[in-house]
């Protein structure tokens, strides 16, 4: 049986400012018109894989089951799941609990992994590569795929592979491992892709379960432990799978590659060449998009005068660039991002910066999902705030009050259920509802369509935190 595994716990630092850790880049839609994740997901479909496991961390959950249901795959069937992380501890550990529920139901489970949110253009070329991998792990390999590289990289790490001699420049046969590089200096690099003996490594693989576990029991018997523990200590919560948090939070944190792939002597490359990308910075975007005339790359309300070789992205407002050469500019509600094209790896500092300031924007854009639907600030006063929010047909917030603030809420569009201290009343378009501070109340859609509500809340305190929950449908605390 082939189980695909998709690890779905990045946080994208280097596409800030649209990706965000609360809405980070494997949920976004940047190069076709599904998110990354979604990409990913009907890519597998492509394959004879029996059951999809999704590792991600407790923060996304919805949205992964979301982007499930939207694919026609709710988790708690057809053995599918959702297994939640309760702390980040890299990628051998999330592989090692993979492992551990793919062999619950089948101990010849072979595991495809793939991060979420990578982009592979040549689906055929990457059906007959799993293809490939598969036939090699059935013998103990462990297999991952190497990217034929198309220049000098010095953004990604090598693997240097054995090359029978007289090798085929297009066989995709495996090849043993002989080692994997750090990212090199361009130097380097060249030296490497001129030799032909190296590949970029993916990040991704195919090994059975049981194998994997025993080569990381054998290199990281701590990892392996641990993670061991914690699944025994598993639970299931509506379609997603908890593992014992104490005991995974005592785990090392390590990746595949330090814990198991560099240490075993039974690692084989496949090569691929399927018009992949790690989409990992703003270069890598606007290297695999198309250009026009200038060798811009020009995405929502931009007008441009003398601009060449630019990545251009407005999310809503005007970009309007003179003289501008090598440069992204990114525009987003409540940030815009100008950065030299070979300067694009340092936006990660800029995080550390925002962060470092106890600012939000590196975790929130202005609109911010919830697993009912979304919401937005639209003003912000002293004492008052301005919300536009919009809820699922079926959504319901939690049954809840509030100690520092009242609401009035006025319905835009749609059908609204509102509770108020157990007193239940309907509200169309147009009709509104005071909330007093105190009150015990609950919104709910109970329509088909969206529905639509402006929140002005007032009060001598109007954080997210001032939420006092006596009843969740999602399980939040």
């Amino acid at each position: 049986m082939l189980t695909s595994v998709i690890l779905c716990g990045g946080s994208g630092t280097r596409l800030w400012p649209l990706s965000r850790e609360a809405f980070p880049k494997q949920f976004l839609s940047l190069t076709q018109a599904g998110s990354l994740l979604a990409e990913t997901i009907a890519r597998i479909g492509k394959l004879e894989a029996d059951r999809l496991l999704v590792v991600s961390n407790e923060e996304h959950r919805f949205l992964v089951a979301a982007t499930l249901q939207n694919a026609g795959l709710k988790a708690s069937n057809g053995g599918n799941a959702i297994i939640l992380e309760p702390s980040a501890r890299n990628t051998a550990p999330a592989i090692a609990l993979a492992a551990f529920e793919a062999l619950e139901s089948d101990p010849e489970a072979i595991l495809l992994v793939l991060p979420a949110d990578h982009v592979i253009t040549g689906t055929e070329t990457f059906v007959a590569a799993v293809a490939t991998a598969v036939e090699a792990a059935k013998t103990g390999a462990m297999v991952t795929f190497g990217i034929v590289p198309d220049s000098p990289h010095t953004g990604y790490g090598y693997i240097r592979s054995a090359r029978a001699e007289g090798r085929a420049a297009d066989d995709t046969s495996p090849m043993p491992v002989t080692e994997f590089v750090e990212k090199p200096d361009q130097a380097t690099a060249e030296r490497y892709v001129a030799s032909g003996e190296y590949l970029w490594n993916s990040g991704m693989f195919v090994f059975q379960a049981k194998r994997f576990l025993e080569e990381l029991k054998t290199f990281r018997p701590k990892i392996h432990e641990a993670c061991q523990a914690a699944f025994a200590g598993k639970t299931r919560d509506l379609d997603f799978l908890r593992v014992d948090e104490a005991r995974f939070n005592a785990c090392p944190d390590d990746s595949i590659d330090y814990a198991v792939m560099e240490q075993t002597d039974s690692a084989v490359v496949v090569p691929l060449d399927a018009g992949w990308s790690d989409v990992g910075s703003w270069s890598a975007l606007y290297e695999m998009q198309g250009k026009d005339a200038h060798g811009n790359v020009a995405r929502g309300d931009v007008i441009t005068e003398d601009v060449s070789g630019c990545y251009l992205h407005s999310e809503g407002r005007l970009i309007a660039a003179i003289g501008l050469q090598d440069h992204v500019v990114v525009e987003t509600d409540d940030v815009v991002l100008v950065a030299a094209m070979d300067r694009v790896q340092d936006v990660k500092k800029l995080v550390a910066q925002v962060r470092a300031k106890a600012r939000d924007e590196h975790r929130f854009h202005k609109k911010v999902h919830r697993p009912w639907g979304t919401y937005e600030g639209i003003a912000l006063g002293e004492r008052f705030q301005v919300k536009r929010i919009q809820v699922k047909p079926g959504g319901r917030l939690s049954l809840q009050k509030h100690h520092h603030r009242a609401e009035h809420w006025v319905v835009v569009s749609g059908t609204a259920l509102v509770s108020r201290d157990g007193e239940d009343m309907l509200l169309s378009e147009n009709e509104s509802t005071y909330i007093p501070l105190g009150v015990t109340h609950r919104l709910e859609n109970p329509g088909v369509i969206t529905l639509e509500l402006i929140e002005v809340q007032s009060g001598s305190y109007l954080g997210e935190d001032d939420i006092v929950r006596f009843e969740d449908t999602y399980g939040r605390t």
